[in-house]
């Protein structure tokens, strides 16, 4: 480093200049030092918040798509991909038996009052076994039976000719004439999330077919908004998306739960 001697001054008032120059560079230095290390801290902020982002857009992702007309009902696509609906009420299962019944399809129900009927839509194809399994299943664990903590109880179905509407009936009901084919299923089903991302409730086997992962349920003790909850958690997390416990609700059995097992 060079030090320039200004002859006009004194050693003293040299000594004096460079000693303030010194005082000034070092003032500069700090300021610079505290400047990089802000700049420094800055970006690192920012990479956390970027990372922060990165982690977390899947699980920000909520369900949202236009709802298909079966949708108003209970439904599912058994594990033979049949679609499969049923009431909710007297005025849904009116209009499925009046509206969406067709020739070849099965009508299921029980004699529970409270009962869904269920219909299997058979897209004029023979409907195998397995699937009549799972509706007669369906249909004893969506009616009354779920809330009386029923084990098991008997399920019929019959053709769509054998289904008549007479006069005087209440809204939801029909009669029923010739032989009735009865199942005895389990009552238990389960939750899981669709490959299209939409909440489906259905026996186990039908849900293998349509969710990567699903929770098992029977009758219980679990107040079933507390067992929403839980499941709901559970599949967001294993979906990694967003959804609504009112999506849950709205799919489950009439009563109170226990969880099986999660898969």
């Amino acid at each position: 480093m060079k030090i320039s001697i200004d002859i006009n001054k004194t050693v003293a008032q040299n000594a004096a200049f460079y000693y303030e120059l010194s005082k000034t560079m070092k003032k500069k230095a700090e300021g610079a030092k505290t400047a990089i290390q802000q700049t420094k801290n800055k970006i690192e902020k920012i990479q956390r918040t970027q990372k922060f982002k990165e982690q977390i857009p899947l699980q920000e992702k909520e369900i949202k798509q236009k709802k298909q007309w079966f949708e108003k009902f209970r439904w599912f696509y058994s594990s033979d991909d049949l679609l499969c609906i049923g009431g909710r009420d007297q005025t849904t299962n009116d209009i499925i038996v009046k509206k969406h019944l067709d020739k070849n399809d099965f009508v299921f129900h029980t004699d529970i009052i409270g009962s869904p009927f269920f219909v299997i839509k058979s897209e004029n194809k023979e409907i195998p076994p397995q699937t009549i399994q799972e509706v007669a299943q369906a249909t004893a664990s969506f009616s009354r039976a779920w809330v009386q903590a029923i084990t098991t109880t008997e399920v019929y179905y019959v053709t769509p000719d054998q289904i008549k509407k007479e006069f005087g009936l209440p809204k939801g009901t029909f009669m029923i004439y010739g032989k009735r084919n009865y199942q005895k299923p389990v009552l238990e089903v389960s939750v899981g999330i669709t490959k299209e991302q939409k909440v489906m409730c259905a026996p186990s086997t039908a849900i293998k077919k349509s969710c990567d992962n699903y929770i098992v349920i029977r009758p219980g003790s679990l107040k079933k908004s507390d067992a929403a909850k839980k499941i709901k958690k559970y599949l967001e997390t294993k979906a990694k998306i967003k959804t609504k416990l009112d999506d849950f609700m709205s799919v489950m059995p009439p009563g109170n739960v226990e969880i099986i097992s999660m898969h």
